[in-house]
This record gives structure tokens, sequence and C-alpha cells, in this order.
């Protein structure tokens, strides 16, 4: 006892560090343990039996891809189809409805005549002066879309002078001039040309510049005489607008859906 009293700090302390000792000892052992669990843990979480996978239903799918190569052929342009091509029906005199749908009238149409329309140049008069020679040209211009502009209209120019004509603002230019003085050939530039042309009393320059049509509807007894691109028809109570003339055709849009028919010139073989 007397021992202890003496020296109780150090017995104190002692018992301190075999605890310490003892505490780290055992922390030792439960990072020991906690890791074996863990593992344990890991491995029946990441190592557990898979099952394998129901096989995957294909059918519906392949059944699908197969309508979709399958090729579709949408025709709108038949009278059969009613949503692009809606039924007419039309009241007879005697009151009674009978079907007439747009179009159907036209195959009963008739291209009767087809006449070329011509562009022409030519050299109308000479005009030897002491301040120079002034050339007389003539312009014609079938095709043009005012009637005043379609019709023969004078031009006068010298060498080397450009003039403006038709209703869209056109020139010609006097480039050249060779052979007779008072018959000559004389070269000339159009706005509308590459190459130059050549015109004279003899020879003048002429090309086709578009068509004009004549129209037959037997069933209403009714004739459509020189018609032009752009004009309008009335037929069995459609409108149709005249979009192109061509030398063996002519193509007609209806007003009410643009739709498109083609009269073929019933004089070609």
């Amino acid at each position: 006892m007397q021992f202890i009293k003496k020296n109780y700090e150090k017995v104190l302390l002692a018992v301190v560090l075999l605890g310490l000792v003892a505490a780290a000892g055992f922390l030792l052992l439960k990072v020991a343990s906690e890791k074996q669990k863990q593992e344990e843990r890991r491995n029946r979480i990441f190592n557990r039996p898979v099952k394998e996978l129901p096989e995957i239903e294909l059918g519906h799918t392949e059944e699908l891809l197969k309508r979709a190569e399958a090729t579709i052929v949408l025709n709108f342009s038949d009278n059969l189809h009613k949503i692009f091509n809606p039924v007419r029906w039309q009241k007879t005199q005697d009151g009674r409805y009978v079907k007439n749908p747009p179009g159907q009238s036209l195959e009963k149409m008739e291209l009767t005549k087809i006449t070329p329309l011509f562009f022409v140049v030519r050299l109308e008069s000479v005009n030897i002066a002491e301040s120079g020679t002034r050339y007389g040209f003539v312009i014609e211009q079938q095709a043009a879309a005012r009637p005043a502009m379609r019709g023969p209209r004078p031009y006068y120019a010298s060498k080397g002078e450009k003039r403006e004509y038709g209703e869209n603002k056109q020139a010609f230019l006097v480039k050249e001039v060779t052979g007779n003085p008072e018959t000559p050939d004389i070269q000339l530039e159009l706005s509308d040309l590459e190459q130059p042309i050549t015109v004279s009393k003899e020879q003048p320059y002429r090309r086709v510049d578009g068509y004009m049509a004549d129209l037959r509807f037997p069933p209403e007894n009714r004739t459509f005489t020189n018609r032009r691109k752009g004009d309008r028809i009335v037929v069995a109570g459609e409108e149709y607008n005249i979009v192109a003339i061509t030398e063996n055709e002519v193509v007609l849009s209806a007003q009410s859906n643009q739709k498109k028919w083609t009269i073929k010139n019933s004089a070609t073989p």
C-alpha cells in the first residue's frame, strides 16, 4: 500500500497506457472484421446468379417492316380520288342533277388548229441624204401579250444607232451595212439574241415566238378560235386557263383546283 501511495501517478499512467494498447488492438480487430464483412456484401451483390432474359418477341415488328417494304402508289390525278377531285353535280334544264366531274368534259374537247406566231424584222426603206443614210425597219411581234403590240410597227435608225422596240423594252443596234447602198444587207444585234441577224428588202428575219390555237367543244357546239397562252375558256360551266401552247398540244388548267389537262392536236398522227 505504501508503494501504491508513493507511486500512484505511475500506476495510473500504466493503467491508462494498457487501456490504450487494448483499445488499439480492438480497433485493429474491428477494422479487419469490417473489411471481411464488406467483402462478403460486395460478393453477395456482384456475384449473385443472373437469370437469362426471355426471348424478344419480334413478330409484330417484322410484320411492320414487311408492310413498310411494300411500295404504295398514291393516285391523285384521276376522278376516282374524291379529296383532290371532288364530284361536281350540275342541274339540267329539266331539273335533274347529274354528275359532271371537273375535267371530264375536256375528254371531248378537240384541238383543230395550231397557228405559229412569228417575230419578224424586215428592211422597209433606205433614205440616203447628205446628213447620213436612215434605214426604215418594220418589226412585227405576233406573240406579244398586248394586242396593240402585235401588228407591224416602224422604226428608223442609222448605222451604229440603237433603238428600243416592243413592250419589254428590247433593243436592236444597226451594226454593219454591206452591199448596194439602195438595197443593202444590214446586220442587226438584238438584245434577246446572242448572234446578230442579217435583213434586207428581199430577205426579212423571221422566227416562231409562240402559237395560237383553235379549239372545238362538240357537246355544246362551241368553238374557241385564235386562243393564246393566258386566255380563259369556259367549258361545261368550268373555267380553264390556257397555260401553254406548243406546235401540237394545248395545256389547260382548271381555275377551281389548278389541275392540268393536255389536249392533243387531232390532226397529229
